[in-house]
C-alpha cells in the first residue's frame, strides 16, 4: 500500500514538473495567452493565403501596421522596408496588414496588394491578407489592439497607424499614421526595445 501510494506521489510531482515546462524562469504557454497586453497569440492568413501563427514572432521586436495602396501616406511603404533592411537583424520585423477601411483607399485583392507592393516598392517584409481593422467587423487582433489603455490602445485613426509590440509580444507603444517609419521617436522607441535582448 505504501509503495502504491509513494509511486502516485512521484508520479503527482512528475505532472506538476511537466505541466511547468520550459526552462526555469520561463512562463508557462498559458499566461502569455491571458495577458491583456499580449497580442501575438492570433494565426493569421498571409498575403498568399497560407495560415501564418503569430506567435512564430515572440522574441522579436515587431512593428504592426495597416497598409494601403491608395492613400496619401502609401510612400511610407519605402521607409518602412528602409526600416526592416536596417533592423531585421536585430531582431526588428514588420507586419504589414491591408485594410479598406479609410475612404476605400485599399479596394484591391490580396493578388493585387502583393504585386503592388512588391513591383513598387520592393516589399519584403511579411504581408498578410486583406483585414478589417475598424468597426464591428474588425478583426479579433485590432480589436486587441484597440482595447488596450491610451495611449497604447484604440482603433487606428487612419491607414498606416503603427504599433509596437516587445520581445515578449506585448503592445508597448502606438504611433499615429502621420508618424514616418524614419521618424525620431519610432526609431528611438524600436532601437530601445532592441536593446533589451
Amino acid at each position: 500500500m505504501k509503495k502504491h501510494l509513494l509511486a502516485a506521489l512521484v508520479l503527482g510531482l512528475g505532472a506538476v514538473g511537466a505541466r511547468a515546462g520550459g526552462p526555469p524562469g520561463s512562463e508557462p504557454p498559458s499566461a502569455a495567452a491571458e495577458d491583456p497586453a499580449y497580442v501575438l497569440g492570433f494565426k493569421m492568413l498571409d498575403i498568399d493565403g497560407k495560415e501564418q501563427d503569430l506567435a512564430q514572432y515572440k522574441g522579436k521586436v515587431v512593428l504592426i501596421v495597416n497598409v494601403a495602396s491608395k492613400c496619401g501616406l502609401t510612400p511610407q511603404y519605402e521607409k518602412l522596408e528602409k526600416l526592416y533592411e536596417q533592423k531585421k537583424e536585430a531582431g526588428l520585423v514588420i507586419l504589414g496588414f491591408p485594410a479598406n477601411n479609410f475612404n476605400g483607399q485599399e479596394p484591391g485583392t490580396n493578388e493585387e496588394i502583393k504585386s503592388f507592393c512588391t513591383s513598387k516598392y520592393d516589399v519584403t517584409f511579411p504581408m498578410f491578407s486583406k483585414i478589417s481593422v475598424k468597426g464591428e467587423d474588425r478583426h479579433p487582433l485590432y480589436r486587441k489592439l484597440g482595447a488596450q489603455p491610451a495611449p497604447i490602445g484604440g482603433e487606428p485613426e487612419w491607414n498606416f497607424a503603427k504599433f509596437l509590440v516587445d520581445r515578449q509580444g506585448r503592445v508597448v507603444a502606438r504611433f499615429p499614421s502621420k508618424a514616418g517609419p524614419d521618424s525620431e521617436a519610432v526609431v528611438k522607441k524600436i532601437d530601445e526595445l532592441l536593446a533589451v535582448k
